[in-house]
């Protein structure tokens, strides 16, 4: 049987998300009749300090809604240059919204720095559409699932709003960086404009993502996602299953131990190298082997290991609630079995 470590969006809802789906009470929530995505948007705003949460189908509609409602057609929007809302959501911030992205290397903080914010921002003239948003992700997925603190979530914040620009927290993953940091949701996103959480991620839930903020931009935001064809009816049957999801963030640190250990396993082998992580993502640097990530993944696979190539020589593990312990001494020994042979003593460590 396979090890799927390929993403934490793998994870299979629970008998009780199973339950919970099955006896959920419906309405059409295009109208606001579905008691159960009202109960699932109350809870998530409160558990995230806003006013007020929309429920999407997905965390990419999430955040496009998000930049959509926050901009003006030709607006630029400032990111990190590996960025999820930049580089792995289709071009949706140019097709849905009409924006530019200008970037900064964010490097090993994650988040852009306040200086790079105000060197990076474009006042709105004439000739110049302007900047028009900010968007900083915690975990950052593509740097290794780095917790950002909040205090420098509030600093590039603080730099954009003395510049007017509003400012979106992708937080696809924010509850890891929250459980990793023991820090409180609402206190991570205190100085932001917008939040997006996915509940399809390390809370198990079989899809379904929150966009929060005040009451003016989720309404504003609920037109966005009508638009966009986020608008479901009886939604409450999956929308149930979010629910319980809220009741597994203290168990990301289960997941945190397991990448930690997943980590310190493939780091001991012969030509693979895995920084300690510091939520739930593992990447690991093959080139020692003389493996390209692409063949690493796929000796992996060959093994049953799942995982994917996130670079020319860096290969992305994701640790999950449906992976154990055992699960993960299991990997690392069918891993090491798997490059058995690949290592080059002219890459020797």
């Amino acid at each position: 049987m396979s090890i799927d470590l390929r993403s934490d969006t793998v994870t299979r809802p629970s008998e009780a998300m199973r339950e919970a789906a099955r006896d959920a009470p419906v309405g059409d929530d295009v109208y606001g009749d579905d008691p159960t995505v009202n109960e699932l948007e109350a809870a998530a705003a409160e558990l995230v300090g806003m006013e007020a949460a929309l429920y999407v189908p997905t965390g990419t509609m999430g955040n496009q809604i998000a930049a959509r409602v926050h901009t003006d057609r030709g607006q630029e929007i400032l990111v990190d240059e590996q960025a999820h809302i930049y580089k792995w959501e289709l071009g949706g911030l140019a097709q849905l919204s009409g924006l530019q992205v200008r970037t900064v290397d964010a490097g090993d903080a994650a988040v852009p720095t306040p200086q790079q914010i105000r060197d990076g921002y474009v006042e709105q003239s004439l000739h110049e559409a302007g900047t028009g948003l900010v968007a900083v992700e915690n975990t950052h997925n593509a740097r290794g699932g780095v917790a950002v603190s909040p205090e420098a979530i509030d600093a590039a914040a603080d730099a954009a709003h003395e510049l007017g620009v509003p400012v979106h927290l992708d937080g696809a993953r924010l509850f890891n960086a929250c459980v990793a940091l023991d820090v409180d949701p609402a206190r991570m996103t205190r100085a932001v404009d917008s939040v997006m959480f996915c509940l399809s991620k390390g809370l198990g839930a079989p899809v379904g993502s929150i966009l929060a903020g005040s009451s003016e931009y989720v309404e504003r935001a609920r037109r966005v996602r009508k638009l966009f064809g986020g608008g479901m009816r009886q939604a409450g049957i999956i929308a149930a299953p979010g629910l319980r999801a809220l009741d597994n963030v203290e168990r990301l640190a289960d997941d945190h131990e397991n990448a930690a250990r997943l980590a310190a396993g493939l780091d001991d082998i012969d030509g693979l190298s895995a920084p300690e992580p510091d939520t739930n993502i593992v990447q690991v640097f093959s080139d020692e082997a003389g493996l390209s990530a692409t063949s690493f993944v796929e000796r992996c696979e060959d093994a049953g290991v799942l995982g994917g190539a996130h670079g020319d020589h860096l290969t992305r593990f994701c640790t999950h609630l449906d992976v154990s312990r055992a699960d993960v001494d299991d990997a690392v020994e069918r891993i090491e079995a798997a490059i058995e042979g690949s290592f080059q003593t002219s890459g020797s460590r």
